[in-house]
């Protein structure tokens, strides 16, 4: 239980998600997401545990439209999740424009609130309008706890990555029709970065895991308390280990590259030496194939980055080397994640990118950008290889308190850094070993599932008394 002034007492506490967890969506019939998967273990574990915690649980989350009756704009629900009841709250958000702000989420926010009535409101992430309604609603901020995931506002200074300027400016008619050119995308991280630094101005609890999100956070509110929790990782990537004997060697895996921030334009401007040095070379990526061109339809929908890494393949004459697996579920990319020979971040800007925590839990070769927070969960030269990335226009990698060495930057030569990283991994395989080894075990400490829980637990506890 939590134990609060020497008591141990109930506490009703609300947790405030982006999406519908998976659990939940499958009681309720909606459609699920593989984003976030592990909020849900982390719930099954506080539900699991609920009579030593104490803790009365419920969730909130945007839903579409046609989830709610004519005239409501929240509605509630109870599943079952592992033998406990779970209360559910869903309500209307344009989750489509996560940039604009509409005033009525307060009301919708504010009658969750009257209803359950909750102790504590844990708000996962600060990318949506959603946590800034529930900060201006929540009348007790010193209760109200921010778990940090990415930090949009320092993002978009990262969120076009070394690209040229014309590709920056290209618009297509589908950009055109969506008024989400790159440069608006960017504009969006902007706006949704100013709605995130006013909502942790106004909360008084925040939990991170890097030295990158307590620097920026502590930049904008000097006086919420800060706590390091790190995250648990989703279910299915326990209990498994990569081995060099069951993959396909010399094949690469990046675990996204819809928009700039991921990269993948740095592995493409990479792929032709690489692939001088590795003929049999393969990049296997996760998600939508944004460079399809075929048909008349996906002529008309490609996007300005789609073009741009379509001419990145057609140019380099990697179009054999370059895979889009489309949308997998987690136990798809737990697979591909182990018959792929090598995990790669090349992100221009992240936290503590949870698919790095993945492969490194997994025990395979990683090779990430020192970007952001990643020197927090990622050590260079022992879990694997990191190489220089993006830097922004101050000098910093979004590291606060690294000096940025005197080193060439831009698209050509962050990519050949990445290069070198590539060979430098495959070219020593003892080497390579003990870096898979070394991660597994760090991982295993930083997403140890009962550690979290347990402090996740403590926060609570500090904050109620």
């Amino acid at each position: 239980m939590i134990a609060v002034g020497g008591m141990e007492i109930g506490v009703k506490i609300l947790w405030l998600c982006n999406v519908v967890l998976p659990a939940v969506a499958e009681q309720l019939d909606m459609p699920s997401t593989n984003k976030e998967g592990w909020i849900s273990g982390l719930a099954g574990v506080t539900l699991e545990k609920r009579h030593e915690n104490n803790i009365e649980l419920a969730v909130a989350f945007p839903v579409p439209r046609e989830m709610l009756s004519e005239g409501d704009d929240i509605c509630v629900n109870t599943v079952t999740v592992k033998g406990s009841e779970l209360l559910c709250y869903g309500f209307y958000e344009d989750t489509v424009n996560p940039d604009r702000y509409e005033t009525e989420l307060e009301g919708r926010l504010g009658k969750i609130v009257g209803l359950f009535r909750p102790d504590i409101v844990h708000c996962f992430g600060t990318e949506y309008p959603h946590t800034l309604a529930m900060c201006r609603v929540f009348p007790q901020k010193d209760k109200i706890l921010l778990g940090i995931q990415g930090l949009c506002a320092v993002c978009a200074g990262a969120y076009f990555a070394d690209m040229p300027e014309k590709a920056v400016n290209t618009v297509t008619l589908r950009d055109w029709l969506k008024k989400d050119s790159l440069r608006e995308q960017q504009k969006k991280f902007v706006n949704r970065g100013a709605m995130e630094i006013e909502a942790v101005k106004l909360a008084g609890n925040v939990t991170g895991r890097t030295q990158w999100d307590r620097y920026y956070t502590g930049k904008w509110n000097n006086n919420a308390s800060y706590y390091s929790m790190n995250e648990t990782l989703r279910p299915e990537f326990y209990g498994y280990r990569w081995s060099r004997n069951d993959c396909q060697e010399h094949s690469i895996f990046l675990s996204q590259g819809d928009y700039p921030l991921k990269g993948l334009h740095y592995m493409l401007t990479a792929l032709p030496r690489i692939r001088e040095m590795y003929p049999d070379v393969k990049v296997y990526v996760a998600g939508q194939d944004l460079t399809r061109f075929d048909t008349l339809k996906q002529k008309l929908k490609i996007s300005g980055y789609g073009r741009y890494l379509r001419r990145l393949i057609k140019e380099n004459g990697i179009e054999k080397q370059v895979i889009f697996l489309g949308k997998l579920d987690s136990r798809q990319m737990r697979d591909q994640y182990l018959k792929s020979s090598l995990f790669v971040c090349p992100s221009s800007m992240e936290n503590s990118p949870n698919s790095l925590g993945e492969a490194m839990l997994l025990g395979m070769p990683c090779i990430s950008a020192d970007v952001g927070g990643v020197p927090s969960i990622f050590s260079a030269g022992k879990d694997g290889i990191s190489y220089q990335g993006f830097r922004v226009a101050d000098g910093e990698a979004g590291n606060p308190g690294n000096e940025s060495r005197s080193i060439e930057n831009g698209l050509e030569a962050v990519s050949n850094r990445l290069f070198q990283a590539v060979v430098e991994m495959w070219s020593d395989l003892e080497k390579m070993d003990e870096f898979c080894e070394n991660a597994r075990n760090h991982a295993a400490k930083t997403h140890d599932p009962q550690q979290n829980y347990q402090k996740m637990i403590g926060i609570y506890s500090n904050i109620m008394v």
